[in-house]
Formats: structure tokens, sequence, C-alpha cells
């Protein structure tokens, strides 16, 4: 039995203990938390981006997981997987098991915040990579019962020919899994048990942090440290909330909205911002 590494985790009690092992051996690949680790492995990400594209040439250079694009002016991303094939195509490949995270306009966000961070002062627009925004839905959310959908820009007045932008929309529709690549890398991605993959590369990835014990041990932090940060941003969001409310009711005064919320004064004073005192 795969234990969690007791001289890291002196402090957590034995049932917490079997609670965290709990939930890594219900994680899915379509859990964004166990994924970003799965992909964060080039072979892993190879074989996603070559079956869902249907290509095998596809050669990936470079991962990350987790990816942030960040915005100064507005709401930044961040990404589930990053990646950079040997021509330099860019690909961001997002999970949703919520119809509201694949809205076509989170889509168009995510093209164009992904844009806006590869081309520096001095280049040419021309040399904008090509880019792939794909999202893998646990459902059907374009309602077309097809198991890939693919949006590129057309132009009407041309009997819709292709608009050569260079950037591509992909649904995959997770509801679909039936014999086919796309199918059975969909059955994958539902899988509790590696054993049960069709693919060998993704079967030993996910069991290495399902069954082995430093694998183990390294899902078991990064739960733990995305539950704390789950916590504190809950927290910060009450704070933001009750701090909004004292504004509302009348309190004019920020280090008292300070002093009352938690918060920082600086966070106070930009929250509200321009408001009439």
């Amino acid at each position: 039995m795969i234990t969690v590494d007791e001289n890291r985790n002196s402090n957590i009690s034995f049932e917490h203990s079997e609670e965290l092992l709990n939930i890594i051996e219900n994680f899915r690949l379509m859990d964004d938390t166990f994924m970003s680790k799965v992909f964060e492995d080039k072979a892993c990400a190879e074989l996603l981006l070559r079956v869902i594209l249907n290509r095998d040439d596809l050669t990936v250079v470079r991962v990350v997981s987790q990816f942030e694009l960040k915005n100064l002016q507005g709401r930044s991303a961040r990404l589930d997987i990053y990646a950079v094939d040997e021509h330099g195509k860019r690909y961001d490949v997002e999970v949703q098991r919520s119809d509201d995270g694949a809205d076509p306009r989170r889509a168009r966000y995510n093209c164009s915040l992904l844009d806006a961070n590869l081309l520096n002062p001095s280049d040419k627009f021309d040399e904008l990579p090509e880019s792939y925004i794909i999202f893998i839905t646990e459902h059907d959310v374009l309602k077309g019962g097809k198991p890939l959908y693919t949006v590129n820009r057309t132009i009407s007045e041309l009997d819709h020919a292709i608009f050569t932008d260079g950037s591509h929309i992909i649904y995959v529709n997770g509801e679909i899994r039936n014999g086919t690549a796309l199918g059975e890398l969909m059955q994958d991605f539902f899988c509790k048990d590696p054993r049960e993959m069709h693919y060998k590369v993704l079967s030993d990835r996910a069991g290495y942090f399902k069954k082995d014990k430093e694998g183990v041990d390294t899902m078991c932090k990064l739960v733990e440290d995305y539950g704390e940060k789950r916590a504190k941003q809950a927290q910060n969001e009450l704070a933001i909330s009750f701090a909004i409310k004292l504004w509302n009711d009348g309190i004019r005064d920020m280090e008292k909205i300070a002093k009352m919320s938690k918060l920082p004064l600086d966070e106070v004073k930009k929250l509200f911002e321009g408001k009439t005192a």
C-alpha cells in the first residue's frame, strides 16, 4: 500500500493522509490538477497533440503546466498546458468540466492574450506564430454530436474561404469515447485506473503519480498546496465582500475598512479608487 512520506508529512494525521490518497486515487485526466502534472511531460503532451490534430509528425520541444499569461490592463489567464512545437507553433490546452468554462468568448480571449504575449514591440506581424486554443470538454458544449470541432475564421464574401491569420480554436467532445484514436484518448481522460488506459505513455505517467511512492508524495504536496491556495482565495474574496459592504453602508475611512476587513490598506485604496468619498 502506498503511504504518504512520513518525514515530510509528520504533522499530518492518519485520517488526512488517507483523505489525500483517496483524492489522488480518484483523479482523472479531466481533473486539471492531475492533468497538468501528467502532461508537463513532453512525450505525453506530444501524444495528446498528435491525436487531437491527427498528425504523426508533430514534435513538442517545450511544455509548461499552469502557464500564466499576463495582462497588465485587465484579466490575466492561467493555461493548463502551454506547448511549443519544433516549428514554433503554440498550443494552449485546457480541460473544462463546466460548460461555462468553455464559453466561446473565453476562447476568443485566450487567443488574444496568447497573441499579445507572443509579439515583441519590434517584431513584424507576419512573425506572429500560428496558435491553437484547445478545449477538452466533459460535455458536448457545442451540441453537434461531433467528436471534435475545429473553429477557423472565414471570409463570408469569398465562399467562406479560410482567413489565414494562423489562429485556430478546437473543441474536443469528451462524451464521445469510441474506438477511434481520439475516442480512446477521451476514454483515457476519464479513467481513474492507469491500468485501464489505452495509451501506454499516459498509463505509465498516471501510474507514477498514483502508485509510485515518489509520485504520490508529489501529488500529495500539490493537492495540499492547491487546497491552501483555494482557502486563501476564498478568505480574500470574503474580506473584499465585507469591505464593499462597509463602503456601501457609508463607511469611507479607508484605514478603518482595512482594519475591519483585515485587507492591506493599499488593496482597500485600489478597491475604491475613483469612487466618490
